[in-house]
């Protein structure tokens, strides 16, 4: 039931957000046909575009229509280079999930080693780690991003500055270019996760059961990871959730900055021309990326508190 309830909640999200999606982008006022044609289209010729498009029919008919091919599993064409939807997602896919999921896992084992390492020590390291938090936070993620290649690809040339290569045609080459991006990804996440962690392990361990723990001559280690960090881990895992939509709004610039072809940028360029089809694929593809991580944060939470499943 705690699965099954996740699941239904999951599909109610992304039928809302898909639904909302559509009727919003159709409120825009702009006709669609005319940007696929052109300004110098005939009348004969965007009405013939418009009935092949479907454009036609009421807005209600066509939702149902993208609806139902949606539920079958087709995300229908790009208006404007008449390519599966599908097949652009897998494309564009990779590289965006490449970077979010690296930023993340870069951002979860820094972010709590050094959460828990200011919880424990405090006094310098603890203000340290709040005051550069701080600054981190507050610096955009681009002027991140530029720094780090203008230092490390241009100066240094150690890493290449734009670009990026599937992992399948040369790991090496994968991991150098997404390193600099995920870096710029994740130092923001990272002082989100490092202040959640600290904030978490400075309330438990002043709890009475590390008290008893220690009272019974379990060792500092022990009562640290088996137990104080466990009881911690729950809000630092929403926090990581929370970083994930993070991420995936945010690599839109990244991507820009490394001219990387990833979903991001793929979804900058359907918007601004009104390429429906495409936005509303990327959206729906983002909804369930997004439910799928909420659901694995949640079975992580119930696996490590069994009060969370049963509420």
């Amino acid at each position: 039931m705690f699965i099954l309830r996740r699941l239904a909640s999951g599909l109610v999200l992304m039928f809302v957000i898909s639904t909302a999606t559509f009727f919003l982008l159709n409120l825009t006022g702009q006709d669609p046909v005319r940007q696929v044609l052109g300004p110098v289209a005939s009348v004969e010729q965007v009405e013939a575009k418009r009935q092949q498009l479907g454009l036609d029919e009421p807005l209600i008919t066509q939702y149902f229509q993208w609806l139902g091919a949606a539920v079958r599993g087709d995300l229908g064409r790009s208006w404007f280079t008449n390519q599966p939807v599908g097949e652009l997602l897998s494309q564009t896919l990779p590289p965006t999930l490449s970077m979010v999921i690296g930023s993340l896992i870069l951002a979860a084992c820094f972010g709590t080693l050094i959460g828990v390492t200011a919880a424990l020590r405090r006094g310098r390291l603890d203000r340290g780690l709040q005051v550069a938090s701080t600054l981190v936070q507050a610096i955009p993620g681009f002027l991140v991003a530029l720094v780090l290649a203008l230092v490390f690809a241009v100066q240094l040339r150690m890493f290449p500055a734009t670009g990026f290569t599937a992992f399948t045609d040369s790991p090496g080459k994968w991991l150098a270019s997404i390193t600099l991006p995920v870096v710029a990804l994740a130092l923001g996440s990272l002082a989100s996760i490092a202040l959640q962690v600290r904030g978490s392990m400075i309330d438990v361990m002043q709890q009475d059961f590390v008290r008893t723990l220690r009272s019974r001559g379990l060792p500092e280690r022990s009562v640290v990871v088996k137990h104080a960090l466990r009881s911690a881990a729950g809000p630092s895992l929403t926090t990581v959730s929370l970083m994930f939509i993070v991420a995936i709004s945010s690599s839109v610039i990244i991507e820009k900055v490394f001219n990387i072809p990833g979903i991001g940028t793929q979804a900058n360029n359907s918007a601004s021309r009104g390429d429906l089809p495409v936005v509303l694929g990327i959206v729906l593809v983002t909804v369930v990326l997004v439910v799928v991580v909420n659901l694995l944060v949640d079975l992580a939470q119930g696996w490590i508190n069994p009060k969370v499943r049963v509420s």
